[in-house]
C-alpha cells in the first residue's frame, strides 16, 4: 500500500503473500535498483535496513527520508512469470518557520501598510492565512514559486491595508498550516504601532455652573506619542487670577 512520510522521519514498506511455495520476493526503488533480495542487502545505503524476511513477507525500512526517495517502490515475486505489487511513497516538505517582513516603526495614521509573510521548503505548497487580533484577513494576495531543487515551493502571502490609530497595539500574524505539521500550524507576529495627532476636549465638572461655586475642567488628550506638557489659556491668553484657578 501507499506510504506518505514527512521528510527525515522512517518509511516501513511491507510486501506480504499469502501463497508461497518457497519463491523468493524483491524489492526495488523508483529507479529500479535493487534494494532486498530476500534477505540479503543489494543496495549499499545504511539508511535502508530489513525488519521481517521470510516465505510470506519482506518488509524494509528506510530512515531518515529525503524528498530524492518518492516515488513508486515495487515488490516482485519471482514465479514464473513474476507478479509485482507497487507501492508509491510520498514525502512531504515541511515549512520553514515564517517570516513577516514589510513593517518599520512607527507608521503615521493614514499610511498604507504592505505586509509580507514567507515560507519556503513545504511540499506540497504551505496554505497561508493572515490574523489581525485573532480575526481573519480575507482581502490578502498569495503568491507560490517553485524552489530551486524542483521539488518544494516558497509560498508568500501579502495584505496590504491602511493605517488607522485603532490599529495601534493590533497583533498581525501570519499562519501556515500543512499537513506535515500534524495539525499544529506555524505562527509569526508582529504589533502594529501606529502615531497619530492628538485630539483634545474639555470635559467640565458641571454645565452650567453658578457664580460662587467651584468648577472642575478636565482636559482629555489623546494622541500617540502621548501630548505633552499640557498648557492651559483663557481667551488666548495666560489664566487670570492664578490664586484662585489650581
Amino acid at each position: 500500500q501507499n506510504v506518505t512520510v514527512i521528510e527525515g522521519e522512517t518509511a516501513t514498506l511491507t510486501c506480504r503473500v499469502d501463497q508461497n511455495d518457497n519463491t523468493s520476493l524483491q524489492w526495488s526503488n523508483p529507479a529500479q535498483q535493487t534494494l532486498y533480495f530476500d534477505d540479503k542487502k543489494a543496495l549499499r545505503d545504511n539508511r535502508i535496513e530489513l525488519l521481517r524476511a521470510s516465505w510470506h513477507e519482506l518488509t524494509i525500512r528506510v530512515t531518515d527520508v529525503s524528498l530524492s526517495d518518492e516515488g513508486q517502490y515495487t515488490c516482485s515475486l519471482f514465479t514464473m512469470p513474476v507478479k509485482t505489487s507497487k507501492a508509491f511513497l510520498t514525502v512531504l516538505g515541511v515549512p520553514e518557520t515564517p517570516q513577516i517582513s514589510g513593517f518599520t516603526s512607527p507608521v503615521m495614521e493614514g499610511e498604507r501598510m504592505e505586509l509580507t509573510c514567507k515560507t519556503s521548503g513545504s511540499k506540497p505548497a504551505a496554505d497561508i492565512r493572515w490574523f489581525k487580533n485573532d480575526k481573519e484577513v480575507k482581502d490578502v494576495k498569495y503568491v507560490k514559486e517553485e524552489d530551486a531543487n524542483r521539488k518544494t515551493f516558497t509560498v508568500s502571502s501579502t495584505m496590504n491595508f491602511r493605517a488607522d490609530r485603532s490599529d495601534d497595539g493590533a497583533v498581525v500574524s501570519c499562519r501556515v498550516d500543512h499537513e506535515s505539521l500534524n495539525s499544529t500550524p506555524q505562527i509569526a507576529m508582529q504589533v502594529l504601532e501606529i502615531h497619530y495627532i492628538p485630539s483634545v476636549k474639555i470635559i467640565p465638572s458641571t454645565s452650567w455652573p453658578e457664580e460662587g461655586q467651584s468648577i472642575t475642567l478636565i482636559c482629555e488628550s489623546k494622541g500617540k506619542p502621548l501630548p505633552d506638557p499640557v498648557l492651559w489659556t483663557k481667551d488666548g491668553g495666560e489664566l487670570p487670577d492664578p490664586e484662585r484657578m489650581v
